[in-house]
């Protein structure tokens, strides 16, 4: 796990309607020293967040168009920049070996940068992640 990639979990959500769990994409934006991950969700409804400026942090929801990124994403894709709580690296890697979670691919360093920048300046990323999102692009620019 890195910072930059983007993993499908099967069984992220459970569908109140339905009664099914539900998948997901996320991509890992940082990674705490205790082995949480900075995560946050991918969307392909733009619900108001536009394409350009692709990093928009107004009504009704903050996000970053990330664009087209190829398959499995097929579609226009934005990094929601709702709140999301760190994932713990055990439970993560659980769900890796259970089959629940798997790699779709890396976010390009061209994507990943400015994206990182935003979700840092999201009103709903604590200081702990803008922090560590901070250090990893320190590490990458």
């Amino acid at each position: 796990m890195s910072p930059g990639a983007i993993y499908r979990h099967t069984r992220f959500y459970l569908d109140s309607t339905t009664g099914e769990m539900k998948p997901k994409f996320l991509l890992v934006l940082a990674i705490s020293p205790a082995g949480d991950l900075v995560v946050r969700l991918l969307t392909s409804r733009a619900h108001g967040r536009p394409e350009d400026p692709p990093c928009f942090h107004g009504w009704p929801y903050a996000g970053f168009y990330l664009g087209v990124l190829g398959a499995p994403l097929r579609v226009k894709s934005w990094l929601d920049l709702r709140q999301q709580d760190d994932l713990d690296t055990d439970d993560f890697n659980r769900a890796i070996r259970k089959g629940f979670v798997t790699k779709v691919m890396e976010l390009p360093q061209p994507i990943l940068i400015p994206a990182l920048d935003c979700a840092a300046r999201a009103d709903d990323t604590t200081r702990q992640q803008e922090t560590l999102m901070r250090d990893v692009l320190a590490k990458l620019t």
